[in-house]
């Protein structure tokens, strides 16, 4: 369950960017740059996470491993198509 709250705060997280780019610069191209700029920091903050669960939750980095992959890869897909797809429409 952990799993599944932790991606959609990223989804969430990504939103809030796509909002920011929106607003911040052209519609196309800042939603686009926006949706790689998550990307970076979704991957730091999904390294917290699974720091999180080796020290202070007991798993081991074996354990945690794969879902570290999860949580980063469902978020980031969806930026990078987010991305991809404004890039070439804009």
């Amino acid at each position: 369950m952990h799993t599944v709250k932790v991606i959609v705060a990223g989804l969430s997280l990504l939103c809030a960017f796509l909002l920011a780019g929106r607003f911040l610069g052209s519609s196309s191209a800042g939603m686009a740059n926006a949706a790689k700029f998550f990307i970076p920091l979704w991957l730091l903050l999904a390294g917290v996470n699974m720091w999180i669960g080796v020290s202070q939750a007991g798993y081991s980095v074996g354990d945690e491993a794969p879902v570290l992959l999860v949580v980063f890869a469902v978020p980031a897909a969806v930026a990078m198509l987010i991305a991809w797809r404004y890039r070439a429409h804009g």
